[in-house]
């Protein structure tokens, strides 16, 4: 019997789809490659994520990077605006106060900087949350097995009595290898479908 709901932030509970997010500024598939290359695929961004670099020294390796190919514009318009994508996913928020006030637990498990997970914690659904475990916080990264256990040890979870709700396959799937049932988020009906194909039925 599942207990625990465990959420990914970007992609599940709010919006983030750097793909969407270049095409809609660039229009050219060539630039938007390049520049997500420079940004969001970079070692930089994932080094935000690990918390072992501050925002400060990653926008100026970037914009270093971006010169070397003439891409500054592109790349200082993704670190100005890029934050805006990171909306509220109105349904998740619903559906998890439905199932808050079902009984279940909920926690967060994601990769996010430092600066951004202290913008969330400021939102109103943060507080629905019993715990979690960002990868700032903890230098580790999904789909990286010590950051799955990290969280179930810090709240003493059962693995066969959670469920991981993750947009990417590779994340979902490693939960599922630990032992903890994996959702692969798509949109609000699918993961409501899976919900219930695991026996948690809400209104």
């Amino acid at each position: 019997m599942y207990k625990n709901i465990l959420f990914d932030f970007g992609g599940v509970v709010v919006d983030f789809n750097p793909r969407n997010f270049l095409m809609d500024r660039f229009m050219n598939k060539h630039a938007e490659e390049v520049v997500y290359d420079l940004t969001f695929g970079s070692q930089e961004w994932l080094d935000l994520d690990r918390g072992v670099i501050t925002r400060e020294e990653a926008n100026r390796l970037m914009m270093e990077n971006a010169a070397h190919v003439n891409r500054e514009f592109e790349v200082r318009t993704v670190i100005e605006e890029w934050a805006s994508m990171l909306r509220t996913k109105k349904t998740t928020v619903r559906t998890m106060k439905e199932l808050k006030a079902g009984g279940y637990h909920l926690f967060y498990l994601t990769n996010i900087p430092t600066d951004i997970m202290d913008e969330l914690r400021q939102r109103d659904w943060f507080a629905l949350f019993d715990g979690g475990v960002a990868s700032c916080d903890v230098h580790l990264c999904k789909p990286e097995p010590e950051i799955y256990t990290t969280l179930m040890r810090r709240y003493g979870l059962a693995y066969d009595e959670s469920i991981f709700v993750d947009d990417s396959k590779t994340n979902a799937q490693a939960a599922y290898n630990l032992g903890i049932t994996g959702i692969l988020y798509k949109n609000p009906k699918s993961f409501q479908r899976a919900l219930r194909a695991c026996g948690i039925a809400l209104e």
